[in-house]
């Protein structure tokens, strides 16, 4: 089975869905500057990891600025449709959110192939661009809300990340037995227990502190003000050190926040390679995963919070919703209300003091990715969901929002298929 992946994010891009692709742009994210060694052409080809990946040209920009990143995805979009003829003998197209552009792309190309087509959602779009204030003009809102319908009801078959994610997709009009839920997960090889001193704590000097790490995007929907206010806190406590590494739309103005208050206690490092993040995670005694208090982000599962826990690094969560569920349920770290940075001093502090609660904890998460969010594992499920629909009799076979034989088709992956694998380990070939 030759399957064809859309995305947005590939490596070395260190987003989520990064781990996935088949046509993709050149690698820039988030500042819009393309990656050393790559060049932004109408179309390149190159092999990662036995994947044939086709990059094709896009207009860049930085991830801030809506009208801007608009015209990002549109532009990747146009192009992934009008190159996708590059690509032969695929058997089912997927492509993936957070932006519906890359999926109004996956819903071209399937249909001029012929092929069935599935559409997973990692990010509720366009409700979480909506929740940071990205957009307001009410216009726009109602225009990107049809599109999100007219996508979930003509995709063959859609992946949720979250079963909150799978409730607002079936109250949209899809039925049940067209969703298959699959979560993030861990890579258990990559993200594996190291010790806290190597050549990351040597190198910034962390080896004698009580290192509380935000390692991601540093954007709107993350409020890592709350950091900033909790270190001015504990500024007193010179035994703890907050480390934020990444880039995004709200890191200048972190920084110049950080100067402002004089926090000492806050080392700010942009972002870093992927394949270094192992040791970044190893060097920290506890991991921040952070999103503002919104209820829509009650839906989601940030999957640096898988990571950490397969680091066996306990985790302080400002989420709620299913995330607490999970981290509550696995017994690995600490709940704090988002942007409570009282409530976010006061775990730290608690934490920075017991350390047998933090083996503890570090232990229980690990333990918990290893039963329920080993990556290899799920990826196995998430390949199933695709072989079930490549499977069907093509009179069967559900296409762009109606069955070819005008018959309910049941696919029996039907919501709880398990949790997100990495489906890079899906085959890219025959």
């Amino acid at each position: 089975m030759h399957i064809l992946f859309l995305t947005h994010y590939f490596p070395p891009e260190v987003n989520a869905p990064a781990s996935r692709t088949f046509i993709t742009c050149v690698p820039n994210h988030p500042k819009g500057i393309v990656y050393s060694g790559f060049k932004n052409r109408l179309w390149q080809r190159e092999e990662v990891e036995g994947i044939q990946v086709l990059r094709v040209l896009t207009y860049l920009s930085r991830n801030e600025g809506f009208l801007k990143r608009t015209f990002n995805y549109v532009s990747y979009m146009m192009s992934a449709i009008i190159l996708s003829p590059l690509v032969k003998n695929a058997d089912i197209v997927v492509s993936t959110s957070p932006q519906f552009f890359c999926g109004m792309a996956g819903y071209f190309v399937a249909r001029t192939k012929r092929l069935p087509w599935v559409l997973e959602i990692r990010d509720l779009w366009p409700e979480s661009i909506v929740s940071v204030g990205a957009i307001r003009q009410h216009s726009v809102i109602q225009f990107l809300e049809l599109l999100e319908k007219f996508l979930y009801l003509k995709a063959d078959h859609v992946v949720s990340l979250t079963h909150a994610f799978k409730s607002h997709i079936m109250k949209k009009g899809v039925r049940v037995e067209h969703i298959s839920v699959i979560t993030n997960g861990a890579d258990l090889n990559t993200y594996a227990p190291l010790p806290k001193y190597n050549g990351i704590s040597e190198e910034y000097g962390l080896s004698d502190r009580f290192v509380v790490s935000y390692i991601g995007t540093h954007g709107m929907a993350h409020s890592l003000e709350t950091v900033l206010l909790a270190a001015k806190k504990l500024k007193n406590k010179k035994k703890i050190l907050f480390l934020l590494v990444g880039d995004g739309a709200r890191r200048e103005g972190l920084l110049a926040e950080k100067k402002r208050l004089g926090l000492d206690n806050v080392l700010m490092l942009p972002q870093q390679p992927k394949e270094k993040m192992p040791q970044f995670l190893a060097a920290s005694d506890v991991c921040m995963v952070l999103l503002k208090k919104d209820g829509l982000f009650k839906t989601v599962i940030p999957s640096k919070m898988f990571e950490a826990m397969a680091m066996e690094r306990p985790v302080i969560l400002g989420v709620d919703g299913e995330s607490r569920q999970i981290m509550t349920e696995a017994q690995c770290g600490v709940y704090v209300e988002p942007e409570n940075h009282d409530q976010l001093a006061s775990a730290v502090e608690m934490l920075s003091l017991d350390g047998e609660l933090v083996k503890k904890l570090g232990t229980n998460g690990r333990r918990a990715v290893q039963l329920n969010y080993d990556r290899e594992v799920l990826a196995g499920k998430y390949l199933d969901v695709l072989l079930k629909l490549y499977s069907a009799p093509e009179g069967l076979r559900f296409y762009g929002g109606r069955f070819t034989s005008g018959e309910s088709r049941h696919f029996s992956g039907n919501g709880d298929d398990g949790n997100c694998g990495h489906s890079g380990s899906a085959p890219a070939g025959r």
